[in-house]
């Protein structure tokens, strides 16, 4: 569990999703392209992967996470996805986070082969989640699907479109983005990061105003040259305008 983090520390969770385990395909790429850029990033494996329950697994990801701000982000993949989205739900309704991002996200499949996947995906399909408590941490919300995934219908963009309001990008035979698919790499959502804590440090820290830069300009140059009571025409700035 995260605890007395620094307010200022960008933290990310990844979460693999059904069967999935912390080192597969993209994740350990992910993991360190967001540490070489400053963030503090956590895989952890979930339990029973191979038979995920809600409870279960919304459970131990608060438990890891601890407490949230807006330097927190989230990076899922499938049945991950859903684990944000209802970890989310979950939470006080003041608490803000930084963003989340979805990988082959659903909230419908197709082509469950056996009985016991469909069991198991049933509970994650039917449980609904409350979307307006969802948006009340953020508003940050970028999914991506793949043109060619067996399993997750092409509606879904929609439905994170409507449900989340999230903006979307489709991939190019990606199928679901699983180890197994041989996907790697996933540039697009490490652009979607790094665009989310850009925009979270420039509204924490605002610019200054054009003329209280330019008077701030102004002082320093003066002070530079006040003991021998000379400023050159170069810095002579007025501030008329």
């Amino acid at each position: 569990m995260w605890t007395n983090h620094n307010f200022m520390t960008k933290r990310a969770f990844i979460i693999h999703g059904w069967d999935g385990y912390p080192d597969e395909g993209w994740f350990p790429w992910l993991k360190t392209e967001l540490e070489k850029n400053g963030f503090q990033v956590h895989v952890p494996a979930m339990p029973e992967s191979e038979e995920p329950k809600i409870e279960a697994w919304v459970s131990h990801f608060s438990k890891i996470v601890g407490d949230v701000d807006k330097n927190t982000y989230f990076v899922g993949h499938s049945i991950g996805c859903q684990t944000i989205l209802r970890f989310l739900e979950s939470l006080p309704a003041d608490k803000k986070v930084g963003g989340a991002t979805f990988v082959a996200g659903w909230f419908t499949l197709m082509n469950l082969k056996t009985d016991e996947e469909k069991e198991i995906a049933k509970s994650w399909l039917e449980t609904p989640i409350e979307f307006a408590k969802v948006k009340q941490h953020t508003k940050k919300f970028f999914a991506v699907f793949s043109d060619d995934d067996e399993v997750v219908p092409q509606e879904n963009k929609k439905l994170f479109e409507e449900r989340l309001g999230a903006k979307t990008a489709i991939e190019h035979a990606k199928g679901h983005f699983s180890g197994s698919d041989g996907v790697k790499e996933l540039p697009v959502i490490l652009e979607a990061e790094f665009r989310r804590a850009r925009a979270f440090r420039r509204s924490a820290c605002p610019p200054k105003p054009r003329r209280r830069r330019e008077a701030e300009a102004v002082s320093s140059v003066q002070k530079m040259f006040e003991q021998s009571c000379i400023i050159p025409q170069k810095w002579r700035i007025h501030l008329s305008h």
